[in-house]
C-alpha cells in the first residue's frame, strides 16, 4: 500500500470541505414532532444547498442513528430519497452508539482513500422525542396471532390472555444489555472508583456552559448551525441550541439531587449531557476532486482509532483507549495536538478520562505503555463547550465535533485536532484531523 504521509493512501487524501448541523434541543421540546429522518434529511439538504453542490455529485451517503426508526431502519437511504438525490447515489447506515457519526466519517474516508468514491456525505441524527415504543412479549405475540387469524372471533381470542398491565409501553432502554448498567450508573461507578468529587463534576459542567454561551455570543456557531422551522405550522424557527445556560451557577448545580444513585450518588442532570434531538453532517471529498470543484479544504483526515473494553468495568473510558491508537497511526503524540474535543457524556466520565490520560500508572496497567498519553492543557480542551452544554443527539455528536474542530484549525490556518468519544458498550473512538 503506497503511503507517503499518514492520511494519504494510493496518492489520495480526504478533506473535510463543509459541514452543518441543526440546533440541538432538549427532547420533548421544539423538535418533538420531527423524526430522525426529518432531521437527517433537513441537515443534508441544507448542507448541499449551502455548498452549491449538485446532489448528483455525491457518490455515497453514510449516515447513522442510535435510536432507529422501525419505519426507516436504513436512514441513510431514506435521506437520499428525501433529498431528491439521484436513486443511483449509494447509501448505507452505521451504528456505533455515541460514536456513530465518527464511524460514518471514517467509513466515508476509507471509501475515498480506496477509490470507491470521491464525494461523501457523512453524519447522523437522533430524536429522543419520538423513540420507537415496544410492548411486552405477550402483547407482541397476541398482535401477531391476531394478524394471522382468518376471522373476527379468532382475532379477538388472540387477546384473551392479555391483562391491562401487559399494555404498558416500553420506551427504549438507555442501558447496556450485557452489563445491565445505564449510562448514568456507569458514570456513577466511574466517579466512585476514580475519586471524582461532586464539586469537581459541577465545576466542569459550569465551565462547559460558560464556554458554549460565550461561543454563541462570539458567533462561533453562526455558520455551523442552520435555522430549522418546526411543525406543526412551521411558523416558529429554531435558530440556536436550546441547552446552553447563561444563568448557570455553581450554586444551582450544587442544589440538584443525584439522578441515578439517589442516596449516595454525585451524578445529576446538571453534570450530565441531556437527552437531545438533532442532526449533523460533514462533506468529505478527495483532495484533488475538491480543488477541481472549487472547494477549499477546511481540514484533512490524518488518522483514527477505535477501541473496546469490558462495559461492566468502566464503560465510558473509551477515549483513553482509542486515542493512543489514533495518535500512533498518525505518527503523533498528544503534544503534537493543538486542540482537543472530547465528548462530554458526563462530567464524571470526562474527569476520569482526563485523569487517565496523564497517569503513568494507568498507562502501564491498562495500555501496557511506559509513558502516559499525556495531559491535555485546559486551554486546548473543548474550547466552545461540549455535549453537557450543547446537547447530545447520540448519532450526531461526532460530526458536530469534527465540524467545529475543522473550522477551528481553518481559522488558525494550521494545526491538528483530536476528536474523541466514549460510547455505550464500552466502545471508544478517536479521529485526528490536520490543516
Amino acid at each position: 500500500m503506497a503511503k507517503s504521509h499518514p492520511g494519504i493512501v494510493y496518492g489520495r487524501r480526504v478533506a473535510i470541505v463543509g459541514g452543518l448541523r441543526t440546533p440541538f434541543v432538549k427532547a420533548g421540546t421544539s423538535f418533538r414532532r420531527l423524526s430522525t429522518l426529518d432531521l437527517g434529511a433537513a441537515v443534508t439538504n441544507e448542507l448541499l444547498l449551502r455548498s452549491d453542490l449538485e446532489a448528483g455529485r455525491v457518490d455515497r451517503l453514510i449516515f447513522g442513528a442510535v435510536i432507529v426508526d422501525a419505519a426507516a431502519p436504513n436512514v441513510a437511504r431514506e435521506v437520499v430519497m428525501r433529498c431528491n438525490m439521484p436513486a443511483s447515489v449509494d447509501a448505507y447506515s452505521v451504528s456505533r452508539a455515541c460514536a456513530t457519526s465518527t464511524q460514518a466519517i471514517v467509513s466515508g474516508t476509507q471509501a475515498i482513500l480506496h477509490g470507491e468514491a470521491d464525494v461523501v456525505v457523512a453524519g447522523g441524527s437522533d430524536t429522543l422525542s419520538r423513540p420507537p415504543i415496544m410492548y411486552d412479549d405477550k402483547v407482541v405475540d397476541a398482535l401477531m396471532a391476531a394478524n394471522a387469524a382468518k376471522d373476527i372471533p379468532s382475532k379477538v381470542k388472540a387477546f384473551g390472555k392479555i391483562r391491562p398491565g401487559d399494555l404498558a409501553p416500553r420506551p427504549p432502554a438507555l442501558s447496556d444489555l450485557s452489563s445491565g448498567l445505564t449510562m448514568g450508573a456507569a458514570a456513577e461507578k466511574m466517579a466512585r472508583e476514580n475519586g471524582i468529587s461532586r464539586e469537581a463534576q459541577d465545576e466542569y459542567a459550569y465551565e462547559s456552559h460558560m464556554k458554549a454561551v460565550a461561543a454563541w455570543e462570539r458567533g462561533v456557531y453562526d455558520d455551523e448551525v442552520m435555522p430549522l422551522p418546526v411543525p406543526p405550522k412551521y411558523q416558529d424557527t429554531a435558530l440556536q441550541d436550546g441547552i446552553p445556560r447563561a444563568d448557570s451557577t455553581l450554586e444551582k448545580l450544587a442544589s440538584l439531587k443525584p439522578a441515578f444513585d439517589r442516596k449516595y450518588g454525585s451524578v445529576t442532570a446538571g453534570n450530565s449531557s441531556p437527552l437531545t434531538d438533532g442532526a449533523a453532517a460533514v462533506l468529505l471529498m478527495e483532495d484533488r476532486t475538491a480543488k477541481r470543484l472549487g472547494f477549499e479544504p477546511k481540514a484533512y483526515i490524518r488518522s483514527w482509532g477505535f477501541a473496546a473494553l469490558d462495559p461492566a468495568w468502566q464503560m465510558l473510558m473509551g477515549p483513553s483507549f482509542a486515542t493512543p491508537i489514533a495518535l500512533e497511526k498518525g505518527e503523533l503524540t498528544l503534544s503534537d495536538i493543538d486542540v482537543v474535543d472530547m465528548h462530554e457524556a458526563f462530567s464524571a466520565q470526562m474527569l476520569s478520562n482526563l485523569q487517565a490520560f496523564k497517569s503513568s500508572e494507568w498507562a502501564k496497567k491498562y495500555l501496557k505503555r511506559d509513558e502516559p498519553i499525556g495531559e491535555i492543557p485546559v486551554e486546548k480542551l473543548n474550547l466552545y463547550g461540549g455535549s453537557i452544554s450543547l446537547g447530545h443527539p447520540f448519532a450526531a455528536t461526532g460530526a458536530r465535533q469534527a465540524l467545529t474542530m475543522a473550522n477551528e484549525i481553518q481559522r488558525r490556518d494550521e494545526g491538528t485536532a483530536l476528536i474523541t468519544q466514549c460510547a455505550a458498550g464500552g466502545l471508544g473512538a478517536a479521529l485526528v484531523i490536520e490543516r
